[in-house]
């Protein structure tokens, strides 16, 4: 994979991992069970440090008695400590399902783009050169290419300095004689020694980078839509709506409106958060049946129900199709 492409970890390369337990004596600790699914999960996953809020739902959907705490101080048998194992990876990969991580896999391949290309690489340092140069001197301290490599951050391949402490001492490697002043070639030359370095150093141990965006597919959606009675109180909430608050709207208008107020709860994107989404909404409301009628009554209330139900599951469809991603960061 290259840098710079991303990649939505949704739990499928979970579902491969490897579940077996490994001999051992007639009792292991809860600790130790737990530490090894993280493992074997994480080597499944590019080598992913596991966010603590995803190991924390995955945990609970053992529905164990014990809290996580308790667990982790516990001797269980290795008949039980087998079957956590696999209940907490296969726990891990629906949450993931529900859930999915958009990450960056930084492998070296688009910094050495870069490398290999002069044109876009004199750019690239022009580029940075003149932004850190803020008082417009015509030289940097050397010690100002840990900012370079800061600006040029995931999306040019270089990863954070606190999930790759490599790039510390590559730094240290090149800073070592002194924070002299550089001009804009010397710095060009130099931030391309430490380009390479980088690069050479993640085609060996490769970084994965979580991105912070929310990826909606459907899934939260889904599950409500089997849930009999978590469908039935959404139906009869619009229904309630549409009864008592119309002003004039038709159904279709006081439906989208709900799904707007309730957009997070429901697993739907807001209608508003960009023109991909906009277009998906106009696609998803041009096929329902209850026209442009504005009266109180226009559907009966199986009629209304079916209708929600229709566009619930259009949405659903949609979106596994092509989920939306939203970023958490705007």
């Amino acid at each position: 994979m290259s840098d710079g492409s991303l990649k939505v970890i949704d739990g499928v390369e979970l579902r491969a991992a490897d579940f077996s337990f490994p001999e051992s004596g007639s009792t292991v600790a809860g600790a130790g069970v737990l530490e090894l699914a993280e493992s074997r999960a994480s080597q499944s996953l590019y080598g992913l440090s596991l966010p603590e809020s995803l190991k924390s739902s995955a945990f609970k959907r053992l529905n164990l008695p014990d809290d996580l705490l308790t667990f982790r101080g516990k001797e269980i048998s290795t008949d039980q400590a087998s079957r956590v194992l696999g209940d907490y990876i296969t726990a891990m990969a629906d949450e993931l399902k529900d859930d999915p991580l958009l990450v960056a896999v930084l492998d070296g391949n688009t910094l050495k783009l870069f490398l290999d290309d002069e044109d876009d690489f004199a750019m690239l340092a022009e580029s940075l050169f003149t932004d850190l140069d803020i008082e417009d001197e015509g030289k940097l301290s050397k010690s100002e290419l840990r900012n370079a490599l800061v600006v040029m951050g995931v999306e040019m391949g270089v990863p954070p300095f606190s999930e790759f402490p490599k790039l510390n001492e590559i730094l240290k490697d090149h800073l070592a004689e002194g924070d002299e002043k550089l001009g804009q070639a010397q710095f060009a030359q130099l931030l391309q020694l430490v380009l390479q370095d980088l690069a050479d150093a993640l085609a060996e141990a490769h970084v994965v980078v979580i991105q912070n965006v929310k990826i909606i597919n459907g899934s939260k959606l889904r599950k409500i839509l089997v849930d009999e009675k978590q469908l039935n109180d959404v139906i009869e909430k619009i229904y309630q709506e549409n009864l008592n608050g119309r002003k004039g709207r038709s159904c279709k208008e006081v439906i989208k409106s709900y799904f707007d107020q309730n957009c997070e709860k429901l697993g739907l994107p807001s209608s508003e958060a960009n023109e991909p989404v906009s277009l998906l909404y106009a696609d998803v409301f041009s096929n329902t049946d209850d026209g442009e009628r504005s009266g109180s009554m226009d559907l009966q209330k199986n009629e209304f129900e079916e209708s929600v139900k229709k566009i619930l599951e259009k949405f659903a469809d949609q979106l596994e199709e092509c989920p939306v991603f939203h970023d958490l960061d705007n």
